[in-house]
């Protein structure tokens, strides 16, 4: 059966069974149906006396066209620790419209090891991303009203860095002329569209403590600079309280299950190659004070969203993750190793051992925090019993805690061996990349030499002013959040294995006030995708009132 099938057919459990089961009083379940419910915000507050349980980050290995199911694995041992036991629940993102009807199909896990209900979750789910993309967006009206009513605030309609977001891949909106139409049309200048998961405001959605900190956090947010050279800000044009008002009901966490009945909280859904790609804050740290294990993910590699769950998530949040997971696929390391993918079902020995590089620098840069991971090869029908073995061999080798995960045929019970890897951890001294006071320039040289592997890095004039701009207005000591492929530890995408001797190339920075970060871009990437030739929206459709092809 494919994915959506498995699903459709799956038995639940009521909602409020699922928040029984970690001790969440009914008073604090908001409703959505019988399968989903929001937590009342307010529960965070009342067991903040509560001790709290283990963290443990999913993550992966460079992302290749194969595929290498870091959600699924996220799912299985969850549940894999809950048949062992173990109170466990599963703290994730929110799908994104854009992948969905994309390239990459829906984010709810696959096979026996998925969060339900899936259609419901892929797609509108509770009307969180809907609520950020109307704040986002008011923002952007009331800058542009602002102008028109005679720029008060002296807006440099040349510097405005804040544009629309819109949840879905759309090449045709990345750069648009506004303000056309005649004298009531506005003011004409150029702007563009970003996709709802890249907006500043899902980042600080997600690294909110509470509504009062969302509230601090969108009056902070820079949409561009006055004639003179100084920040303007939300606050500055009196958006902040509207803005929040939108997103009354979307901060409250979303609850619901995996196929085998373990809690999960679904809520945010940051890119990990755009912004920091981890799930809301304030659900990860319900989820802390509600079960012994929390397992959650950072978005594509070590590279991107486990480097910045660590940096940028855990500095901010005052978090200390226990261990992680490292998803491997047979199939990735071959394409690593220079196999072609339409030939990465033959067995090929020798590119799994070129490709293996790619694991070790992924296992070095997650030691490099302090935290130990465990290498889990993810099972795919097409390995063959000479490939795990070499695979398993070569883990041995450099000495690698590591187990075969095969949750996608057999759910939670496919990762058992992972799960007790797991409890024997003991957690390390868990350390930054960067010290959050060095200068932009050296937290970014430090970050792609340590995490990336770089030689070096090379600013653009434009990132070199755009440093010099945030450091005149002392918001310099912020942690830094890269912007770059997911396909390459450079900023490469054709750079596949573990490259050396590259430069990273730095083409802008900007500060991300709200959030509380400094975006780097590097290379070419984009923060408003695009269709593929054959989109999967072409597959999905609606027979007897089911949806299919969602994935």
């Amino acid at each position: 059966m494919t994915d959506i099938e498995i699903a459709q057919n799956a038995s639940y459990k009521p909602i409020k069974d699922i928040a029984d089961q970690i001790h969440i009083p009914k008073e604090y379940l908001l409703y959505y149906g019988k399968n989903k419910a929001k937590i009342d915000l307010k529960l965070l507050k009342d067991i903040d006396s509560n001790k709290d349980g283990k963290l443990i980050i999913v993550t992966a290995i460079t992302p290749t066209p194969a595929g290498e199911g870091k959600t699924t694995t996220l799912i299985g041992v969850a549940d894999a620790l809950r048949i062992l036991g173990e109170n466990a629940v599963i703290a994730m993102r929110e799908p994104s419209l854009g992948p969905c009807f994309g390239i990459k199909g829906g984010a709810c896990g696959g096979g026996y090891a998925q969060v339900i209900p899936m259609e419901d979750i892929n797609l509108h789910f509770t009307g969180d991303f809907h609520a950020i993309t109307s704040a986002h967006n008011l923002l952007s009206a009331m800058i542009d009203n602002h102008i028109y009513q005679g720029n008060e605030l002296g807006i440099d309609i040349n510097s405005i860095t804040w544009k629309r977001v819109l949840d879905m891949n759309d090449r045709a909106l990345r750069n648009i002329v506004i303000g056309l139409g005649g004298k009531t049309g506005g003011v004409p200048r150029e702007s563009g569209f970003e996709i709802t998961t890249a907006s500043e405001i899902m980042a600080l959605f997600c690294l909110a403590t509470d509504f009062e900190d969302l509230q601090k956090k969108l009056a902070n947010i820079v949409i561009g600079k006055n004639k003179e050279g100084n920040p303007v800000t939300a606050k500055d044009l009196h958006a902040d309280g509207a803005m929040a008002a939108l997103l009354k009901d979307a901060i409250n966490p979303n609850l619901v299950q995996s196929l085998e009945g373990t809690p999960a909280f679904v809520h945010g859904g940051p890119f990990a190659n755009i912004a920091h790609g981890c799930n809301s804050l304030i659900a990860t740290k319900l989820s802390l004070k509600l079960s012994d294990w929390t397992i959650t993910e950072g978005g594509f590699g070590s590279d991107l969203g486990c480097e910045k769950f660590f940096d940028i998530k855990c500095r901010l949040g005052g978090l200390s993750p226990h261990a992680a997971i490292l998803v491997c696929t047979i199939k990735a390391i071959k394409i690593h190793g220079g196999v072609a993918i339409c030939d990465i079902k033959e067995e090929n020995q020798e590119a799994i051992k070129i490709g293996f590089d790619n694991v070790i620098k992924h296992v070095e840069n997650i030691r490099s925090f302090g935290i130990e991971p465990i290498v889990a090869l993810n099972k795919f029908p097409t390995d063959t019993p000479a490939e795990e073995e070499l695979f398993m061999n070569l883990c041995k080798e450099h000495k690698f805690k590591a187990a075969i995960s095969d949750v996608w045929a057999k759910g939670g019970e496919g990762a058992i061996e992972i799960a007790k890897i797991l409890k024997e951890i003991k957690a390390g001294e868990f350390k930054y990349s960067y010290d959050t006071n060095d200068t932009i320039e050296n937290k970014i040289r430090t970050l792609c030499q340590t995490i990336y592997g770089a030689k070096d890095i090379s600013l653009s004039l434009d990132a070199k002013k755009s440093i010099k701009e945030i450091e005149s207005w002392g918001m310099d000591k912020l942690p830094i959040c890269v912007a770059k492929t997911q396909y390459s530890l450079s900023d490469n995408p054709k750079l596949l294995n573990r490259p050396k001797d590259f430069i990273v190339q730095i083409r802008n920075v900007k500060l991300s006030g709200g959030a509380g970060f400094i975006v780097v871009y590097a290379g070419n990437i984009m923060t408003m995708p695009g269709l593929p030739k054959i989109p999967a929206a072409n597959n999905i459709s609606i027979n007897k009132g089911q949806i299919t092809g969602l994935f």
